[in-house]
């Protein structure tokens, strides 16, 4: 019993080491920082830890100024003057529900009683406005998850339950609007639907925006093998999708999602992030951003992704050009599965910014 202990420490401390031995190895040495020889992200332009913005993957104005309105004044009628505004077949309106629901959540966390009052207004005074019922709805959701008392507890299934009956008015007061189905299918994880119940959920939003990212990233949870599927379900899913997408769709890069989706907690295999699974995951993301419209707003999504792993590929002059392109804005994945997500994105980014340097690039080579 006492070698198998031994065993198990030696490959976590393996696991923890390698990655730092290989890149010492590699030319990349830790430095101290304010020293001569540390690597300065700044020199790059990329804007300080303390200033990265937590709350969105990328720009969107229009929802800022918004929200700052409504937040200061608790007058709902901004933003559903925002919401009716945007068109309810895109990945914009989705992202914008999110958020808008997000707010009211974080402020009722910090304010318990009073926080999210203008969301409360909202549904009080305009019950049959599409906009409030469907950010109300995503609302319960995030609550499901943030103030619950866990995945399976009573709380948890009463607040979900809640939720999906508010989706369902949601659904009535804006026909064809995606929107109120794709908080259903976070109610369908939670609730644990059975595949017949989800498939039935599923072709309900694939009629309404049958390539829409948004909905397919939250679809892709359900199938994951943490969730009610597998590997293989989650794997298929994403390929399959991959490969039906109409050109310049960010669906190509699906499949990466699901492989991080399956990512193992302690990674022990040499070179995983150069294997063939990996590898044809970030081509297809590569692929995907550079056919994409320049103002997808999934994009940024998409880049924070490559960022992370083509960082662990360590495919420095890559992962920095897609830096220069989501720089300033770190409310995606991966980062916000941490504490902190600034602080966990500026340590890739200063990794990043150290593998360029040590194998020649420098601000003049990225910026050519």
């Amino acid at each position: 019993m006492e070698i198998l202990w031994f065993l198990m420490a030696m490959c976590m401390l393996a696991a923890v080491v390698g990655p730092w031995v290989l890149r010492r190895r590699r030319g990349i040495t830790l430095a101290a920082p304010g020293s001569a020889d540390a690597a300065d992200p700044a020199a790059y332009g990329f804007v300080r830890q303390e200033l990265l913005d937590v709350r969105l993957p990328g720009p969107d104005q229009d929802l800022m100024d918004v929200l700052e309105l409504v937040q200061r004044t608790q007058d709902w009628r901004a933003a559903s003057q925002l919401l009716a505004g945007t068109e309810k077949e895109g990945e914009v309106r989705w992202q914008r529900v999110q958020a808008f629901a997000g707010a009211a959540s974080l402020e009722l966390a910090q304010q318990p009683g009073t926080g999210g009052a203008w969301l409360r207004l909202w549904r009080a005074e305009a019950p049959k406005d599409a906009g409030g019922a469907q950010v109300h709805a995503e609302f319960l959701v995030q609550q499901a998850w943030r103030s619950s008392g866990g995945v399976g507890s009573d709380d948890h299934r009463i607040i979900l339950e809640e939720a999906r009956a508010l989706c369902g008015e949601a659904a009535l007061l804006a026909p064809g609007d995606p929107v109120p189905y794709l908080s259903e299918l976070a109610v369908a994880r939670g609730l644990g639907y059975s595949r017949e119940e989800f498939e039935a959920l599923w072709a309900k939003v694939v009629e309404r925006a049958p390539a829409h990212m948004g909905a397919h990233l939250a679809a892709l949870h359900y199938w994951c093998e943490k969730w009610h599927g597998s590997r293989e379900l989650a794997n298929a899913f994403a390929t399959s999708a991959a490969a039906r997408a109409p050109e310049g769709s960010l669906l190509a890069a699906l499949p990466l999602f699901a492989v991080h989706e399956h990512l193992p907690e302690v990674n022990l295999v040499q070179g995983f992030y150069e294997s063939a699974v990996v590898r044809t995951a970030i081509e297809g993301a590569l692929h995907a951003v550079q056919h994409a419209r320049r103002d997808d707003p999934v994009l940024p999504h998409v880049r924070h992704l490559l960022v992370f792993f083509l960082i662990r590929a360590e495919r420095w002059a890559e992962a920095m050009q897609q830096l220069r392109h989501v720089d300033g804005h770190v409310g995606a994945l991966p980062w916000t599965l941490g504490e902190d997500p600034a602080a966990m994105y500026a340590v890739y980014r200063a990794l990043a910014v150290a593998g360029y340097e040590a194998n020649g690039g420098s601000p003049a080579t990225l910026l050519r």
